[in-house]
């Protein structure tokens, strides 16, 4: 009897392991609306908020600066966000969605710093993970 109280608790023990793992481990943005996926980007671009980075972009994801063409792969972008933690640009920051249809998005965000405004074409794809920004597209009007 002793030893099958032992075993159940330990059985009992890896289980709620397991399932603190796995719940740690939960992607938040998964359930998410497009629109809160454009708001954490923001918020990873602009304010330097980067723990959802993780869940936040697609494998395949890809960025492009119009202005100097320089590109970027997820790794390249994320490690450029991370050592940028926490800082914040001194911009209004405004978005919108221009069109969603079935598991594709395209948002606009437009930061206006006091010389000049950078304006991000954000594309979202949707899968079993949720929504994930693919790719972005910054420009600058008006150079």
């Amino acid at each position: 009897m002793k030893k099958t109280l032992t075993t159940i608790a330990a059985a009992f023990i890896m289980i709620t392991s397991f399932s603190a793992f796995a719940a740690e481990n939960a992607n938040p943005l998964k359930n998410v609306e497009s629109d809160k996926i454009v708001t954490t980007y923001l918020e990873a671009t602009t304010v330097g908020t980067v723990d959802l980075n993780k869940f936040l972009f697609a494998d395949d994801f890809e960025y492009s600066n119009t202005a100097n063409g320089d590109s970027f792969n997820k790794k390249q972008y994320t490690n450029f966000l991370k050592a940028h933690k926490g800082v914040k640009f001194d911009c209004e920051t405004t978005y919108e969605i221009l069109d969603q249809s079935g598991q594709a998005c395209v948002a606009k965000a437009t930061m206006k710093f006091e010389n000049f405004t950078r304006v991000d074409y954000i594309t979202l794809n949707q899968s079993a993970e949720g929504w994930k920004v693919s790719k972005v597209v910054t420009g600058y009007p008006g150079k």
